[in-house]
């Protein structure tokens, strides 16, 4: 269940992006929330060049800690969508990092329970619109955790996470019509 204002900010002339800010969610900040904001951010560079959304990620679990690797099997499905993360690419704790919840306009967690979590953890968030990322696409069900799973499974991850997001996409980065 979303949490927070209604989105809608079109006029008949002029489409401009909903949400200038969006913050994906997970555990520990190092897999699924990581290639989720990797995706997205390749997708709003194709689709509205130059537009200046910010898209971030962090981890809530008790284990999430600033700096922590993101993993090798997330860097090498993102390698093999065309998508190269820095070297000194790292995890954020946003029990340490709460204005980035703060600052957010909408949060995409890849669970239900982490869209929970987030509401009762985090005072900042009561406002703020907060969904799992498949129920924001319209679909049931959350993005399991590749952790420890290997390779394969963290493609279907990333496979999935893309889908969810090109079904999302106009709702995120809507395409400005020419005038």
């Amino acid at each position: 269940m979303p949490c927070g204002r209604a989105a809608a900010r079109e006029t008949a002339n002029d489409r401009v992006p909903v949400y200038r800010n969006i913050l994906f969610v997970c555990h520990a900040n190092t897999s699924r929330s990581v290639i989720a904001e990797a995706l997205l951010k390749r997708m709003i560079d194709e689709r509205l060049p130059g537009e200046q959304l910010v898209v971030r990620s962090g981890g809530i679990a008790a284990y999430a800690r600033d700096g922590a690797l993101v993993s090798m099997d997330t860097r090498l499905v993102l390698r093999e969508s065309g998508i190269d993360l820095p070297a000194g690419a790292a995890a954020t704790d946003l029990k340490r990092n709460r204005h980035l919840i703060e600052e957010a306009d909408l949060i995409l967690t890849m669970t239900r329970e982490q869209a929970e979590l987030v509401r009762r953890i985090f005072p900042e968030a009561q406002e703020k619109e907060i969904y799992a990322l498949k129920e924001f696409a319209g679909e049931a069900g959350d993005i399991e955790d590749p952790a420890g799973r290997g390779e394969e499974f963290y493609a279907r991850c990333r496979d999935e996470i893309q889908r969810c997001l090109q079904r999302a996409l106009e709702k995120l980065a809507p395409e400005t019509p020419p005038r």
